[in-house]
């Protein structure tokens, strides 16, 4: 497990190992599918590290979509005073879970 890796995806940057599980913004794709993620930043191997210029060449990384669905509610809400003017709206956020499977570079 010394091996890891920074992927960018959604416009975050994520620092993944082998087998984790982290939560991404909604990306295209069911449960059960492979998706590759090309936009690695940084790659650690057996403790060699290659940085990119912005992206490693050849490194890319295998993640297994886990689950899809929708985060908690925000509320947003807006508020002038001592003018009447208040607006309430909520938002959710559709994600992405994804397991770690490969790190490699070619």
């Amino acid at each position: 497990m010394n091996s890891f890796a920074i992927v960018e995806t959604g416009g975050k940057q994520y620092r993944v190992h082998e087998g984790d599980t982290i939560r991404v913004e909604s990306l295209d794709g069911d449960e059960g599918d492979t998706i590759d993620l090309e936009s690695v930043k940084l790659i650690s191997l057996d403790g060699e590290t290659s940085v990119g210029t912005p992206n490693v060449e050849g490194a890319k990384v295998q993640a297994e979509v886990v689950n899809k669905g929708k985060g908690k509610k925000i509320v947003v809400f807006k508020y002038k005073a001592k003018t009447r003017y208040r607006r309430k709206n909520g938002h959710r956020q559709n994600f992405t879970d994804l397991r770690i499977t490969d790190i490699s570079v070619s």
